[in-house]
């Protein structure tokens, strides 16, 4: 890896990824603007480290943003590596997850930093139902940033430290964080239904990883079926206690007692999610 090794975005890589599987892309990329002194600062990798890895043994191209490099800001070169990664996950049928933590527009770059918003949204929606996108959102996702999670297919939120809006309560007539939240996890969870999941950074890492392994590749992709371990004949005796909860119910009828629930914090009168039967994801 480059020389953002010991940073908090390659440590993220590192723990969604298998052991020792990421290779690296744009590594040497720095910021191409000069405008408001901005040779005078480093900018390793331009923000984002981007690049490729498997999870367990899946094919998958992932990002994430590093916030001690311009406090993560998107600037142009940072949207190119984006944009590239999806081009290369649109060629192989893999999927892209995003690991966001980034303080939004970099100002310094003013319209080539708009431009390259747009060049990421045009990139998210041309793979929209083509392969699969994960956001995880581990700090600061506002503004623009906000339409990211919103353009992917599931997204991940920490419980703690990270903040995900389009305008900051504060920001909002009539509201105050301390009266209503709304850009905290439970609240996008609870009452959005934007955020499909809730927990500390390990635990979302491992959701990702848990996700990757139950979805194919891709919208042509049919090998979402792995042998099946599980008895197919076995009597679920346990049915008759999983009134009230269907959430149980489906995990005792599925290979291995696997149910991967999506927005269980949201509308909680309906519970939805993957399973797999005789290794086919359900």
């Amino acid at each position: 890896m480059s020389n953002t090794t010991t940073s908090l975005a390659s440590t993220r890589i590192d723990s969604v990824l298998d052991a020792n599987s990421f290779v690296e892309i744009g590594a040497s990329i720095t910021a191409r603007s000069t405008d408001f002194n901005l040779t005078g600062i480093q900018t390793p990798s331009d923000g984002v480290i981007t690049g490729y890895g498997v999870i367990d043994g899946n094919l998958v191209y992932v990002y994430s943003q590093d916030v001690s490099v311009l406090n993560g800001t998107i600037g142009e070169m940072h949207a190119k590596k984006i944009a590239n990664l999806y081009d290369l996950a649109m060629k192989t049928g893999a999927p892209v997850i995003g690991l966001l933590d980034c303080a939004g527009l970099r100002l310094q770059e003013a319209t080539d930093a708009l431009n390259a918003f747009g060049e990421i949204y045009r990139k998210q929606a041309l793979a929209s139902g083509v392969i699969p996108q994960i956001t995880g959102i581990f700090g600061i996702c506002g503004g623009g940033l906000a339409i990211f999670p919103a353009l992917t297919d599931f997204t991940f939120m920490a419980d703690k430290g990270a903040r995900l809006f389009v305008n900051s309560p504060n920001a909002i007539e009539d509201n105050y964080e301390e009266k209503c939240d709304t850009s905290s996890a439970l609240y996008q969870s609870e009452e959005t239904g934007l955020v499909d999941g809730v927990g500390s950074e390990e635990e979302i890492l491992q959701k990702i990883r848990t996700l990757v392994t139950m979805l194919p590749s891709n919208n042509e992709d049919d090998a979402s079926y792995e042998e099946c371990t599980d008895d197919l004949n076995r009597v679920c005796s346990e049915l008759v206690n999983c009134a009230g909860d269907t959430a149980i119910a489906l995990s005792q009828i599925s290979d291995n007692h696997i149910f991967f629930e999506i927005k269980e914090n949201y509308a909680q009168e309906m519970v939805t999610g993957f399973i797999k039967l005789n290794g086919m994801t359900i």
